[in-house]
């Protein structure tokens, strides 16, 4: 006899806003325990010290997940000059220190350096796996990897804040693989001194942002008053940025059954060929590809 998964069939996603001292991963065990969630997964690791967004997919949600982690985000981070760490935050032990402390004018200058694709090296102490072992286990063997630098996307890097001669405040736009903590270090390095990050804070996952966040706290209330769906955000949320078909109902059953469909070649909002959303009366029906006037199904959801 097959195990009965435990759980609910639970769908959709939730915008937590994950406090401090918490790994992404624990956060992800308190929202399934709270549902009670047959399924959940992350759209992306936060460290733990950091918060701030991490959309937590349950259920059919989960078949999107790859979506959110290619979406772009937004960090907000204090960097703090004149010490570097072994971690490249304030969690690892000081390795190297140093009396100059930038001005904004120098801050400012140098900016444009790092946004663009850029080669960035990625923090010895990452989840980046080096022979089949991550890379902090080795870190922390003291046997740390000297990880190749890698190209990343940084769209857009603010300078926020200068609270004190110590510490900068910065606003980040990046892609997928940019490490916080890398570019701190190298910003110090740029500026004639070293640096590590102090705060770090991440206010946007794609379309997932401050403003439809839930603290676990406000979760769990929700969870107790019954107010199940007050804090789930339709399977397609992921998706906003796809361009969506819609189809009727004899069409998506084709496509649920696996077979293709056909559409106008000069379907308006859609491009030629590409995946699309497919959509049907008002529910996702899944991912497809679209070439010319047919379209296959790639991916289904099971709502």
């Amino acid at each position: 006899m097959s195990r009965r998964r435990r759980g609910q069939p639970v769908h959709g996603w939730i915008n937590v806003d994950k406090p401090p001292g918490l790994t992404s991963t624990q956060c992800l065990a308190r929202v399934r325990h709270l549902t009670n969630a047959a399924k959940a997964g992350h759209g992306g690791t936060l460290d733990p010290l950091a918060t701030g967004i991490l959309p937590i997919a349950l259920g059919e949600a989960t078949k999107t997940v790859s979506w959110v982690m290619d979406a772009g985000k937004t960090y907000r981070f204090t960097a703090r000059w004149g010490e570097a760490t072994a971690t490249d935050d304030m969690e690892g032990e000081i390795v190297a220190r140093s009396d100059h402390r930038p001005g904004r004018a120098a801050i400012e200058a140098v900016l444009p350096r790092f946004t663009g694709e850029i080669l960035q090296k990625p923090p010895a102490f990452s989840a980046l796996k080096v022979a089949g072992e991550r890379a902090y286990d080795l870190a922390r063997a003291g046997r740390a990897p000297d990880l190749a630098p890698r190209p990343v996307r940084i769209d857009g890097l603010r300078l926020v804040d200068i609270p004190e001669a110590d510490h900068a405040v910065f606003e980040v736009d990046c892609g997928k693989g940019a490490y916080v903590r890398a570019l701190a270090r190298d910003l110090g390095q740029a500026l004639g001194t070293c640096a590590h990050v102090t705060a770090l804070r991440r206010t946007r996952v794609g379309r997932f942002d401050e403003k439809s966040a839930f603290s676990l706290d406000s979760l769990a209330d929700l969870c107790q008053k019954g107010a199940a769906h007050a804090y789930l955000l339709p399977v397609e949320t992921a998706l906003d940025d796809i361009p969506a078909l819609v189809v009727t109902g004899p069409q998506a059953d084709r496509l649920r059954h696996g077979q293709s469909i056909r559409i106008a070649t000069a379907a308006p909002g859609l491009p030629p060929e590409g995946e699309i959303l497919v959509m049907a009366g008002g529910k996702a029906v899944g991912m497809a590809e679209r070439s010319a006037d047919e379209v296959r199904p790639l991916r289904l959801f099971n709502l």
